[in-house]
């Protein structure tokens, strides 16, 4: 039976190996909550856009995301009715304002969304049910996935409490919750009816909206009818955009005219840089220590490809060890953050086939790296 030589080596030095899986576990920590946090940007910043249940948007070309919306004529959004396949319309106002928490008295501010709720736009059960609710006067729905700080809403709605409280300078009741949850631009949202939005916000002219939502009739070709639109409506002053364009458009701010998603793509590499340094010491120094058996080795015939194999053994039985505390901790990491932010952080089936290769293929390199060492392994100098 064949020695498990590189599987001796390893063990052989306990304290070094652990250092060597703690090293390795460290970087694979890293590079999943950098790509954790990455994803759950993209992720957080296409939730509202996923939720809308319409078919083809309007939005001004001047637009960078939902967090940062310039509004348009509702007069463009009312032109699209002349394109035939086209159902319904609805405009859509989006604003931050203040939101007060009734218990600390401080304030935060938070996304406004409005439409007309005699139009169903929102694949989410918290508001289809309570579609009536919102056209009652200063009636807002809040999202049960914003951060706390904006104090015990949820909880005090949950035990049948009335909860009120100040959004800019009106008071207002909490007449229902929904889920979509907070993200790196907005802490918290709410969703009421457009009347609602603009007594908010009453300097707010009732013919400029933020996005125009489209719903297509079922019997229509999509991609005629939107393009249809494209052609009548592209003008220069808005954008008839897909649901899939609108959610890439978003996603495009977010990953390109952003530094956010550079610096959690820096951070990864970062992390696999540390992974590099830390096994390739370990591995140099191993083979450093055992240079005298190497040569040994070479002068009782075995060949530089076996000692190289060898040593990329041990780098690869590194890296598969290594990944497993890893993963383990970054299972956690998410869960906790997932609590602290409420941001979609969750451990994914790519995400760990995306670190468990980044981690071998370290180890690899840094393999690649040591065995140079072994060039110097001459058993003239043994004997």
């Amino acid at each position: 039976m064949r020695i498990p030589l590189a599987w001796f080596q390893l063990t052989r030095e306990k304290i070094r190996l652990a250092i060597a899986l703690a090293g390795i576990g460290f970087a694979d920590i890293l590079m999943f909550m950098q790509l954790g946090f990455r994803d759950a940007l993209f992720d957080s910043a296409i939730k509202i856009h996923e939720n809308f249940d319409g078919d083809a948007f309007l939005i001004s070309p001047q637009s960078d995301a939902i967090i940062a919306m310039e509004s348009f004529s509702a007069r463009r959004l009312y032109q699209s009715l002349g394109v035939k396949g086209v159902e319904s319309i609805t405009p859509v106002y989006l604003n931050f304002i203040q939101f007060k928490n009734p218990e600390t008295k401080t304030s935060r501010a938070i996304l406004v969304i409005g439409f007309n709720p005699s139009n169903s736009i929102f694949n989410i059960e918290g508001v289809e049910k309570n579609l009536e609710t919102i056209k009652l006067q200063d009636v807002v729905l809040f999202d049960d996935l914003s951060r706390e700080e904006f104090g015990p809403i949820v909880s005090d709605f949950q035990a049948g409490k009335t909860v009120k409280t100040e959004v800019g300078e009106r008071e207002v009741t909490i007449g229902g919750l929904f889920s979509i949850g907070s993200s790196f631009g907005a802490d918290g949202n709410l969703i009421t009816s457009d009347l609602n939005f603009l007594r908010l916000f009453p300097n707010r002219e009732r013919g400029l909206i933020d996005v125009g939502v489209i719903q297509i009739e079922e019997t229509a070709n999509l991609d005629s009818v939107l393009e249809n639109l494209k052609r009548q409506l592209n003008q220069g002053d808005v954008l008839v955009l897909s649901k899939e364009e609108f959610v890439e458009y978003e996603r495009n701010y977010w990953e390109n005219s952003t530094n956010i998603g550079f610096v959690f793509g820096l951070g990864t590499v970062m992390g696999l840089i540390v992974g590099v340094v830390i096994v390739y010491q370990i591995l140099y120094t191993d083979v450093a220590d055992h240079l005298p058996e190497y040569a040994t080795l070479k002068a009782i015939g075995y060949s530089d490809f076996y000692l190289l194999t060898l040593v990329f053994q041990q780098a690869i039985l590194l890296g598969m060890i290594g990944y497993l505390p890893g993963f383990a901790m970054g299972i956690f990491l998410y869960s906790q953050t997932a609590a602290a932010t409420g941001l979609p952080i969750a451990m994914t089936v790519s995400r760990a086939i995306t670190v468990l290769i980044l981690t071998v293929g370290m180890c690899f390199f840094s393999g690649g790296i040591a065995v140079g060492k072994l060039r110097a392994a001459d058993p003239a100098d043994i004997f």
